[in-house]
C-alpha cells in the first residue's frame, strides 16, 4: 500500500487552506493528494493532480473518487507544468508539491521493470508511450557509454566493472538477470552496506530512460509562473543529483528576490517514519515561498 513520505511536513509547509488552489505535480499513488483533499473538502478549494503515468492517474481517480468535484486529474509530464496548469483553468496556485521518487505501485508491478527484486522485463518507463526502454540501454549502448551513464547518473564507483560485465552477458532481458550480473561484478567487500548492489545501476537506467533530471530542470524553470504571490513550493527528492538541482534553483530564486526559504536546513524523515516506511530513508524536503507579484 502506498504511504506518502513526510506527509505531515508537506502539509505544514504547503499551509493548505480549505479555499486554496493546489497542485500535486507528481500524483503517483495519491498519498499527498489525499491529504490535501482532506482539507479542501471543508471549503471551495481545488487540486490539480498531474502524472505522466496513465495507470497512476486511473488508479488515483478510483481511489480518490469521494473527492469528485474538488480535484482535476491530468495525464502529463510535470516538465510542462505551465501548459498543463493553463489547460486546467484552476487559477494561480497557492501551493505545489512534487515528490520526485518512484511510486510503490510502479515498484510493485513486475511488468514495469523497475525493481530488481521481482523478475520482469527491462522496461522502466514511467510513461509507456516513451520509445526507449532500459533494455535498449543495457543491450545497445557501447560499454564505455554505459559505464559513463552508470557513473554519472548512479554515482556508482564500480561502473566500469559493471558495464564490462553487462557487455559480456548480453543480451540481458529481465530485471533479475541484470541484478545478478551487476551483483557478481561488484567485489564482495563492496556489498557490505545497506543498499542492494544493483541499486545505483537501476537508478541510473531509470533516470536515463525517463529523462528525469532534464524534466526536473524544465519544471524548475516554469513552476514560479503558476504560483500566486505567497504561493509555496515543496519538493521531495531522493538522491543527490535531484536535491542539488532543487537547492541551486532555490538559492537562485532567493538571490533574485523571487522567493524566500521556508526550510533553512533540509527536512528529513524521523527514525520512526523510516522504521514504518523504509522508502522514506533517503528523502529530503525543501520548501520556498514565492515573493513579489
Amino acid at each position: 500500500m502506498h504511504v506518502p513520505v513526510l506527509a505531515e511536513e508537506v502539509l505544514r509547509y504547503l499551509n493548505v487552506r480549505p479555499d486554496g488552489i493546489y497542485v500535486d505535480a507528481t500524483l503517483g499513488g495519491g498519498g499527498h493528494a489525499a491529504r490535501i483533499l482532506e482539507t479542501l473538502r471543508h471549503g471551495s478549494g481545488k487540486l490539480l493532480a498531474i502524472d505522466r503515468d496513465p495507470a497512476a492517474v486511473r488508479d488515483a481517480e478510483k481511489r480518490l473518487g469521494e473527492y469528485a468535484g474538488q480535484w482535476v486529474a491530468m495525464e502529463g509530464n510535470f516538465a510542462e507544468i505551465d501548459s498543463l496548469h493553463r489547460a486546467a483553468w484552476v487559477g494561480p496556485a497557492d501551493g505545489c508539491v512534487a515528490d520526485l521518487g518512484i511510486s510503490f505501485e510502479q515498484l510493485a508491478d513486475a511488468r514495469r521493470g523497475f525493481s530488481f527484486d521481482r523478475p520482469g522485463p527491462l522496461d522502466m518507463r514511467m510513461d509507456p508511450g516513451l520509445r526507449r526502454t532500459a533494455a535498449d540501454l543495457v543491450n545497445r549502448l557501447h560499454e564505455k557509454a554505459l559505464a559513463n551513464l552508470i557513473f554519472t547518473l548512479g554515482e556508482e564507483r564500480h561502473s566500469r566493472r559493471i558495464a564490462r560485465a553487462i557487455a559480456k552477458a548480453r543480451p540481458i532481458r529481465t530485471t533479475t538477470e541484470l541484478a545478478q550480473v551487476v551483483t557478481r561484478a561488484i567485489p564482495s567487500r563492496a556489498g557490505l552496506h545497506q543498499l542492494h548492489p544493483a541499486t545505483r545501476t537501476f537508478m541510473a537506467l531509470r533516470l536515463a530512460v525517463n529523462n528525469e533530471l532534464e524534466n526536473l530542470e524544465l519544471f524548475l524553470s516554469k513552476i514560479l509562473s503558476i504560483l500566486a504571490p505567497g504561493g509555496r513550493l515543496v519538493i521531495l527528492s531522493f538522491h543527490s543529483l535531484e536535491d542539488r538541482r532543487v537547492k541551486q534553483a532555490f538559492h537562485a530564486w532567493r538571490q533574485e528576490g523571487q522567493a524566500k526559504w521556508l526550510t533553512l536546513k533540509v527536512c528529513r524523515p524521523s527514525e520512526t517514519e523510516i522504521r514504518s516506511n523504509p522508502r522514506a530513508r533517503s528523502a529530503k524536503l525543501r520548501a520556498i515561498e514565492k515573493t513579489g507579484t
